[in-house]
């Protein structure tokens, strides 16, 4: 058993010892600014209440007598729960706790017998004067299935997946500690999402591909076509005269303290943050492929490389414009559905500011993987070649 364990340990050592020592202290820098973020107050308190706790509840009786349906699937009135608290100062007491029912699907929530659930519990002193519902508990599912997509990850890509879930790690928390807070503080939001966008892509790039030429292609490729969507963007963005508002709860913000926000901008910033990652997958493509080109055939000429790039980022464009449609416009089928059903004329349904919204997210967002292919192509051809002609 011993001598498995220090044959498995020999072999990682090597394996370390073949990454090159500018590679680990990258990554080893990487690590320290992910720490950074996490200790990093965002500035915004939690809207937490004097003498309040959340926790985690056990349903172990649910009483719907005071409920009352509106409609055949929709009800109004108050849900009472008893449920015994499952963390916290009062773990092990129980309680009956509030379900309020306002008659809107996407909003209440249901609970039987045996569901955990998040509770706000109000407390006097030492005792429980009121508990009242929010959600079903999903924090422990959302672990797990976080958890075993690392564990795929890291079996599958090794050393390259471990850097692929720091980068994913990394990107949640530069979203949540930097860029979040400066859009709510009034910021610019393009000039902040551009430089989110570029930050972000560039520390990803070469924490996955390496410190080396074929990232540095990437990288110019993909800043390349970053920026053609964020002019597109800005330009179209004014044109199609939507206002920001369109977004989800983002009408919302302005009545809860945030009139100063430019919803606009924000939206057009969205336009380009959303395409970034697809520009980024397009150009590590496409120079790794020249990359793989030029180790097999070292004669190459530059002028070759650049024509093999081109001929890998046609292929790859014609599917990559397609996922763009399919992600933008998943969320919005069931508009799609309300329209058909109701008989809305086609003319309408495409002048309408979602719809036309959506159009100019994936429109703009195509445009930056079609600019994105040639220039990768080019500075993959420049970069990883040794002949000129």
């Amino acid at each position: 058993m011993q001598r498995i364990l220090l044959e498995t340990l020999e072999k990682k050592a090597a394996y370390l010892k073949r990454i090159p020592l500018r590679e680990l202290i990258f990554n080893f820098l990487v690590i320290i600014f992910v720490v950074i973020l996490l200790l990093l107050p965002t500035g915004f308190k939690e809207n937490t209440y004097p003498d309040s706790m959340r926790a985690v509840v056990k349903v172990l009786e649910v009483n719907n007598d005071n409920l009352s349906k509106t409609v055949s699937f929709v009800f109004e009135g108050e849900q009472v729960c008893q449920v015994e608290v499952l963390d916290g100062p009062f773990k092990g007491q129980q309680a009956f706790a509030h379900n309020r029912f306002t008659g809107r699907l996407e909003v209440d929530k249901s609970f039987t017998k045996g569901d955990r659930a998040l509770a706000v519990i109000d407390y006097t002193d030492k005792n429980i004067r009121n508990v009242t519902m929010i959600d079903h508990y999903r924090i422990n599912l959302e672990s797990i299935l976080i958890g075993i997509f690392a564990v795929f990850m890291i079996l599958f890509a090794r050393w390259t997946g471990a850097k692929a879930l720091l980068s994913f790690l990394m990107t949640v928390l530069m979203i949540w500690k930097l860029l979040v807070p400066l859009l709510l503080k009034g910021w610019n939001p393009i000039i902040i999402s551009l430089y989110f966008v570029v930050t972000a892509t560039s520390i990803i790039i070469f924490m996955v591909g390496g410190l080396n030429r074929q990232s540095m292609a990437a990288v110019l490729g993909s800043l390349s076509g970053t920026l053609l969507t964020t002019i597109l963007a800005i330009i179209f963005g004014h044109s199609f005269k939507i206002h920001g508002a369109v977004l989800p709860y983002s009408e919302s913000l302005l009545y809860a303290g945030y009139a100063h926000l430019n919803l606009t901008q924000i939206l057009i910033a969205v336009v380009f943050i959303a395409s970034a990652g697809a520009v980024m997958d397009l150009a590590m493509d496409i120079a790794a492929a020249v990359h793989e080109v030029v180790e097999n055939k070292p004669d190459i000429t530059r002028a070759e490389a650049i024509i093999s790039g081109l001929n890998v980022g046609r292929t790859v464009v014609g599917t990559m414009t397609t996922t763009l449609l399919f992600a933008y416009t998943g969320g919005y089928i069931s508009l799609l559905m309300f329209f058909m059903a109701q008989g809305t004329p086609v003319v309408d349904i495409f002048n309408l500011k979602y719809v036309s919204m959506e159009i100019m997210h994936t429109i703009v967002g195509s445009f930056g993987l079609v600019a994105v292919a040639p220039f990768t192509a080019l500075a993959s051809g420049i970069l990883l070649t040794k002949r000129p002609v």
